[in-house]
């Protein structure tokens, strides 16, 4: 990978008023092999069940074409000629945005009827100079789309919606035309001016909950906004276990004393060789904030202590089911995960020594070995959340 950069992709939707579905649809894809990173979001005719199907179809093949790569008017014939037309208006209507970040971080952008792409660099637009393609051939000869390459630089954001946030607050004294992409490029700026480093969800979750609040929080459209955000990347470390030999207890402290990031220790013993190993004392806390596991431990210069195997485990099962509607709690287990979702790289250090501790035949079966929680964890981060993911034994 020749930038330097994270990608963090991320977004937010809200449902047409009293419709269970959406119908708009986002997805992506980090495609390892290329080190590439797609994402497509389409906006299907009407709302409800129709329009999700008309959407998920064509974000769908908007992903593999493009991952095939195909011309990007070839891309835009094959989906519009693909989709079905709608019996009264005679028209197959889905809109398409498609974004395809290359490994050198040179950013494609295809366009068909969606609102613009916003581009900030900081908190000023940045114009990429858009071109036009009008399709040749077919049933949509004179359909025109929009696209755009630029090189991105750290600290660059791509926001794209679906009408429902442009055309939000449509009729209202405020907003008789909608909110209007000038808006949504202002107040967009607003906030990334007040908090600079602001998340890509986050950020799209604040321009979904002012368009609800456009539309009187009664949506006329379904509110979709994607934001990519490119960025410095934040860095964890996560020990656990001590070190088969003694003798490298000493490499253990260091390594964590050293680490460029925040740093997770999940073991008793583990902290206790840290604390040993860099003279700073722990203090327990007897606070129980989750019932099922020992409380955390406070330790100077580490952002976290936890106990071992038991937590992880639950780190595992919250992980399992984990999105962005999920609230966590306060227990150690939920800090863990929260960590980790803030983090884009995650560095593992296992220790392997045999714990004493789990050797008594009275402790249940499910204390698993620690390396296959792990395991587990960092299949989860790795797939569904794209993190970046390493291991080192000691």
């Amino acid at each position: 990978m020749e930038q330097d950069f994270y990608i963090e992709v991320n977004s937010q939707q809200r449902n047409h008023d009293g419709e269970r579905i959406c119908g708009d649809v986002f997805l992506y894809k980090y495609i390892k092999e290329e080190d590439r990173v797609v994402a497509v979001l389409s906006d299907g005719m009407g709302h409800g069940v129709k329009a999700n199907i008309l959407a998920t179809l064509t974000s769908t093949m908007a992903l593999n074409f493009t991952r095939e790569h195909k011309e990007i008017d070839r891309i835009a014939e094959i989906i519009m000629n693909t989709l079905p037309v709608c019996s009264e208006r005679k028209i197959a209507y889905a809109t398409f945005t498609i974004v395809d970040i290359e490994s050198s971080g040179k950013t494609n952008i295809l366009e068909y009827d969606n609102p613009s792409s916003i581009i900030l660099r900081g908190n000023r637009e940045f114009d990429p100079s858009w071109k036009k393609v009008m399709l040749e051939k077919g049933k949509h000869a004179g359909k025109v789309l929009k696209t755009c390459t630029f090189m991105p630089e750290k600290e660059d954001r791509i926001i794209f919606c679906s009408d429902g946030v442009s055309q939000s607050g449509m009729g209202s004294d405020q907003y008789p035309f909608g909110w209007e992409r000038e808006n949504i490029v202002a107040y967009s700026a607003r906030l990334v001016t007040t908090e600079s480093s602001i998340s890509a969800n986050m950020l799209a979750a604040k321009i979904v909950s002012m368009a609800h609040k456009n539309d009187a929080y009664k949506p006329r459209d379904d509110i979709s906004c994607a934001v990519i955000y490119f960025r410095e990347p934040r860095k964890l470390l996560l020990c656990t276990g001590p070190p088969y030999e003694k003798e490298r207890d000493i490499t253990l402290a260091s390594k964590v004393k050293n680490y460029e990031g925040k740093v997770i220790i999940s073991g008793g013993t583990t902290a206790d060789i840290i604390a040993r190993e860099l003279n700073r004392k722990i203090i327990d806390e007897l606070i129980f904030e989750d019932p099922e596991l020992p409380p955390e431990s406070f330790l100077e210069g580490i952002d976290l202590v936890t106990e071992g195997i038991l937590t992880l485990q639950k780190v595992n099962e919250i992980l399992k089911t984990f999105n962005n509607s999920v609230r966590l709690g306060k227990g150690p287990a939920d800090k863990i995960v929260k960590l980790l979702m803030e983090s884009d790289e995650i560095h593992f250090i296992i220790g392997t020594r045999i714990n004493i501790a789990h050797q008594d035949p009275n402790l249940p079966v499910e204390l698993e070995i620690r390396r296959t929680v792990i395991k587990r964890i960092a299949r989860l981060l790795e797939e569904k959340w794209l993190k970046k993911i390493s291991f080192e034994y000691i």
